[in-house]
């Protein structure tokens, strides 16, 4: 094989498997070790404490931004597994009011090891930043037991494929 054949197959191979110096996807952990995802780059973290099912819960970010998106996963134990639909309807709602979504679509969502409940839901959604600016986002959400958790993306030109490595990614334990 050539070297200019060689290349042009590594270039094909890195580019079907997206592959790129914009995204450099790695798989991050939860601090509690009950949830593996993929991230695009080298995640922040920060906790919050916040509302959520009725009580106080803290709250687990984990984000960062590449290619012009911020990819986020956040994460919480509300300590009732019998409430995580109804905290995942809220959670939901409470995203899409805050960036004023319209053209709503959403489809059911299972990761590996979540519940097949009927609030776990794949949304894509258009709306508005605090400032005004036009968003795009893409979220997941899904639980497991008393953890419930949103995997979500926002960008101001959200592209299919950013969603499909991130959230293929997305495993409870």
């Amino acid at each position: 094989m050539s070297r200019s054949t060689a290349a042009a197959a590594l270039l094909a191979a890195c580019a079907a498997t997206a592959c790129s110096p914009t995204f450099n996807w790695r798989e991050v952990r939860a601090e509690s070790g009950t949830l593996r995802a993929s991230l695009p780059c080298k995640p922040d973290k920060a906790t919050r404490q916040v509302p959520m099912a009725g009580r106080q819960v803290d709250l687990h970010v984990l984000g960062c931004e590449a290619g012009g998106a911020t990819f986020a996963v956040l994460y919480a134990d509300i300590g009732e597994a019998g409430r995580a639909g109804e905290a995942l309807a809220q959670w939901k709602q409470a995203t899409l009011a805050n960036m004023r979504a319209t053209g709503v679509r959403e489809q059911p969502f299972l990761p590996p090891g979540g519940f097949a409940l009927r609030e776990a839901v794949q949304v894509v959604a258009s709306g508005q930043r605090a400032d005004g600016s036009k968003v795009e986002s893409h979220a997941a959400y899904a639980a497991r037991g008393s953890q419930v958790v949103q995997a979500v993306i926002y960008s101001d030109a959200l592209k299919p494929e950013m969603a499909a490595g991130f959230l293929a990614g997305l495993r409870l334990e």
